[in-house]
């Protein structure tokens, strides 16, 4: 075998302009979305302090899927990411399936980002209407998309900043409350809070297990920095460092906030609907605490719509290229960004807004769960792929990546156990189980669009043949 050594990327006419701070930031504003935010609060009321083991364990399974995708990303340096992989090492048609299937993802997360933002807008102004103020941001964020991918990165960068210097605030107060008593909560605050009331799985090992789903949700976007390898300045040395730091990112952010917020506040306090952020900052008692904190979450939820018309945008290009979608969708702007693909998401992800005005108290749960449901799949392909590519270097006919996943593929098969099982949570879950009639339509509906495609346009199907090349 040859060393180690990376496949050039290939120039696909984007402008290489996410520099390493905005691809770092990009990586953790993925992992910190309004599934923590506002999901938290209702996973609370069903799980109790256990959520904190299920956000850990979900977060060890992320961990296994961005390692393998950056075994996969330093193979092949491509903006088609996984779709295109999955072209390489499942066939054709699975490459159009993940590829649609993802924009699928992001337009219902815009959807669900959306519905978050009105939510916390809310907060301020009740008396101004959930749909109104999620079509403002809609607009404000699809402009700011056309201009240059050096804007989107740069805005990334700063909504991300705010995300993280506001929840190590929120962990170094709520340790204070906890040390030296301060605050309306210094009374009650205490470690023993994550299991005096009911124990630490107040409602069952099997209630816990249920919130998995919602615990995914919250994960969903951290292979967004997969995308951004077409548009990287240096990939070969961004995208490892992105995701080796993604362990501290989860144990920081997730785990670490959840169980400083838990201990100052018993569990019992929180509920659906109420972000546990907002809550633990109201309780605790620090003048306009509730109302700073709201405004992070704002700046979540609308970073993660950001990178959700970035990245559809992206993969409309894509499927362009490939012939799996319009072909007015591979041209670039003068700006060098995929426009009419960013304008055609845009207008799907409009329906989010029609959602907040139909069902405003139901919009957010409907689109998680069919947001979880193309993120599963999602993750499954990456997974299958890594499984694949490391059978062909294995065997001589693939060169091996400079960025090798830690065990070879036995943490891929672990991880796709994992993406079963919660599949399977979904499927007994009544309240969730309708994601997956949507994904079964979905499906259906993509076997008849690959089937006609292929009948107009046979070579679809034989075009993308894995390159297996023999080395050493």
């Amino acid at each position: 075998m040859t060393s180690p050594q990376v496949t050039e990327a290939p120039e696909e006419g984007y402008e290489r302009g996410l520099g390493s701070r905005q691809v770092q930031m990009i990586a953790i504003g993925g992992a910190i979305g309004v599934g923590l935010f506002l999901g938290a609060g209702a996973n609370i009321a069903k799980a109790g302090p256990s959520l904190i083991v299920m956000y850990a364990l979900a977060g060890l399974i992320i961990f296994f899927i961005m390692r393998a995708l950056g075994e996969l990303l330093l193979y092949r340096p491509v903006s088609g990411s996984f779709a295109e992989y999955s072209r390489e090492f499942l066939g054709p048609f699975f490459g159009f399936f993940t590829g649609w299937t993802y924009w699928l993802m992001w337009v219902v997360t815009g959807m669900a980002e959306l519905t978050a933002a009105a939510i916390y807008v809310h907060y301020w102004f009740p008396a101004v209407p959930q749909w109104v103020t999620a079509l403002v941001f809609l607009l404000v964020l699809f402009v700011a998309n056309l201009i240059s991918v050096k804007v989107f990165g740069e805005i990334e960068f700063w909504f991300s900043m705010v995300k993280v210097t506001a929840l190590i605030g929120m962990i170094v107060i709520g340790l204070g409350v906890l040390t030296f008593g301060f605050s309306a909560a210094g009374d009650t605050a205490a470690v023993s809070n994550l299991w005096e009331f009911d124990g630490f799985f107040p409602k069952g090992v099997g209630s816990s297990l249920m919130t998995l789903q919602g615990v995914m949700f919250a994960y969903l976007a951290v292979e967004l920095v997969g995308v951004t390898a077409g548009e990287s300045e240096d990939p070969e040395k961004t995208l490892p460092k992105a995701i080796n730091t993604l362990p501290w990112r989860i144990a920081l952010f997730y785990v670490g906030a959840l169980t400083v917020i838990l201990c100052v506040v018993k569990w019992t306090e929180f509920a659906p609907g109420v972000s546990p952020f907002v809550k633990a900052f109201a309780v605790i008692g620090i003048p306009a605490g509730a109302g700073i904190v709201n405004f992070v979450v704002l700046t979540a939820a609308l970073s993660s719509c950001n990178s959700g018309m970035y990245s559809t945008g992206r993969m409309l290009r894509t499927l362009a290229d490939n012939g799996e979608a319009p072909r007015f969708f591979s041209r670039l702007s003068s700006s060098k960004t995929p426009a009419l693909g960013i304008t055609v998401s845009v207008a799907f992800m409009g329906i989010g807004v029609v959602l907040n005005y139909i069902v405003p108290e139901k919009a957010f749960g409907y689109v998680t769960s069919v947001a979880t449901a193309a993120g599963i799949w999602t993750w499954l392909m990456i997974l299958i792929s890594h499984v694949l590519y490391r059978r062909g270097v294995e065997s001589g006919r693939l060169r091996a990546s400079s960025f090798p996943a830690p065990g070879g593929s036995k943490c891929s098969y672990v991880a796709i156990a994992f993406l079963l099982f919660v599949t399977g949570l979904i499927a007994y879950d009544a309240d969730s189980r309708v994601c997956l009639y949507v994904m079964a339509a979905w499906a259906a509906a993509l076997a008849v669009g690959w089937a006609v495609l292929k009948n107009r346009n046979p070579q679809v199907a034989d075009r993308h043949e894995p390159q297996l090349e023999k080395v050493g």
